[in-house]
């Protein structure tokens, strides 16, 4: 060991950015699983039949129903495609079972779903495009009809050409589009759309500062330090009360639907004792799954599995609270206007709605995500269990607080914005950091003198993070829209063509 070289440099190439894109492939399983296609229309079927029986009297219940099922198959379709990101990185660290992992998953994107989802669902359903201009409620159901067929057939599309797309970009462009199309363009909010498309590119920057805060800290006060172990056993209860405290603070501060809704400074000393209480119930806990830990990164492994698992499910309940609004939206838009008409103000979702969303999203995971999650799993190990999460907790901080301001985000860009702000940290991280440095050469290693790259392919090979993934993925932000608003327009055309 001694006066071995140690590059500064990290020679291998991570390809977490190449796995993530893997969450968007779950509809191309479904068509494997007869099952789960028996198992999913009975699902619709149950749908249309719960809309139904609320919907009794309302004009037009069929066009509830027949939307409601949509919204179901959009929800489905969401959880299969996006909730395997949240709890992948888990599974494939070991920090828990398949079983429990669908279970944790399951229950948290419905809370989510059902505490903290109906900001942004009244967001798409009313936000993006002026209801009130509409000639009557039947065309307005048809332009939300159409946001929904349009949005799920350009997922399946991009899943069959492996294209990773955001769930949250295709249906506001299919709201856009079938909007435009039915009463122009003029229909369209376009400050809201503004806000929105400015928070699609913050919210992934977001994540990346905030993964990239969170790695740092654990580097700096638990993996370069001489005593690992004595330093996991100080820091690790502290990340667990924080994220504690946070989301405690989060829910008393309106994170349950304006059910229990306390100003912010009332929320933060109860967020503050919630996380006192959870570190001191935490250290006992880590303190003996620390004895008889070797002093060295791998046993830090396993030190990091409970912040894991609950980053995991803090991902969940906050993905539940901002992307089941891309199924209901639409449907809560639908019942609204046929019920109280077009210019009638905002009023509570109904709960059988957000039912639909919550159940359809974990059914989702539940029918579909198990292999998805083996895949994703198993490659995203490569971030290592205290990286995953970082990518997880930022995420989760980052699509919370889009949900406290109602607005829609995309969490898979999220995540992939975590991901690149991890692996662009360590390039530098790497390179300059003197602790590590210092580290290195305290346990008698020499950092070996860095050569110049040979060709530019070989420069490409040393970074951590391909920069090719960043044009892939603006590419994916800048068509989706677009293609998905023209698809909705000429979906509702041909509704309103055959029924009108």
């Amino acid at each position: 060991m001694a006066n071995s070289q140690v590059q500064l440099r990290k020679p291998t190439l991570d390809k977490d950015l190449e796995k993530l894109t893997f969450t968007e492939q779950a509809t191309h399983f479904v068509l494997r699983s007869w099952t789960g296609v028996g198992i999913s229309l009975v699902f619709l079927l149950i749908a249309m039949a719960v809309a139904g029986s609320f919907a009794l009297g309302t004009p037009g219940v069929l066009v509830i129903a027949v939307t409601a099922a949509l919204a179901a198959y959009m929800a489905m379709n969401i959880g299969a495609n996006d909730v395997t990101n949240n709890v992948g990185a888990a599974v494939g660290a070991r920090a828990m079972s398949m079983g429990v992992a669908l279970v944790i998953a399951a229950i948290f994107e419905i809370a989510g779903a059902l505490l903290a989802g109906q900001g942004v669902a009244e967001t798409v359903a009313s936000g993006i495009i002026d209801r009130s201009i509409f000639p009557n409620p039947e065309t307005f159901a048809w332009a939300m009809m159409a946001a929904l067929v349009s949005a799920a057939l350009w997922i399946n599309i991009a899943t069959l050409a492996n294209a990773p797309i955001s769930t949250t970009h295709a249906i506001i462009g299919g709201v856009i589009g079938a909007g435009a199309a039915a009463s122009g363009f003029e229909s369209v909010q376009w400050d809201s759309i503004a806000l929105i498309v400015v928070s699609w590119t913050v919210s992934p920057i977001l994540g990346g500062v905030i993964a990239a805060a969170f790695l740092y800290f654990i580097k700096e006060t638990i993996i370069y330090r001489d005593d690992k172990i004595a330093a996991a056993k100080t820091w690790v209860p502290v990340l667990v009360a924080l994220m504690a405290g946070t989301f405690a603070a989060f829910l008393a501060n309106g994170g349950t639907n304006g059910f229990y809704t306390l100003p912010l400074a009332e929320a933060m000393p109860i967020g503050l004792g919630v996380g006192l209480l959870v570190y001191f119930l935490t250290r006992p806990v880590i303190r003996r799954h620390a004895e008889g830990l070797d002093n060295r990164n791998q046993s830090l492994r396993t030190l990091f599995r409970i912040p894991l698992i609950c980053s995991a499910a803090l991902l969940s309940f906050a993905h539940g609270a901002n992307d089941v609004s891309n199924a209901v939206g639409p449907l809560y838009g639908v019942v609204s206007a046929l019920r109280s008409g077009l210019n009638a103000g905002t009023t509570a979702i109904p709960l059988w709605v957000m039912v639909i969303g919550a159940f359809g999203i974990s059914l989702g995971l539940l029918l579909f995500g198990p292999r998805l999650i083996r895949i994703v799993g198993s490659e995203i190990t490569k971030l290592n269990p205290m990286r995953a999460f970082c990518v997880a907790l930022s995420s989760a901080v980052a699509v919370l607080t889009a949900s406290v301001f109602a607005i829609p985000v995309s969490s898979t860009h999220i995540a992939v914005g975590a991901v690149f702000g991890v692996g662009l940290f360590r390039e530098w991280y790497t390179r300059n950091s003197r602790r590590r440095i210092d580290y290195i050469r305290a346990r008698g290693n020499r950092i070996a003198p860095e050569e110049p790259p040979a060709n530019p392919e070989e420069t490409s090979r040393r970074y951590l993070v391909r920069r090719s993934h960043f044009m892939t993925i603006v590419s994916a932000w800048i068509v989706t829209l677009p293609v998905s608003a023209a698809l909705s327009a000429l979906v509702f055309l041909a509704l309103n063509a055959l029924f009108n």
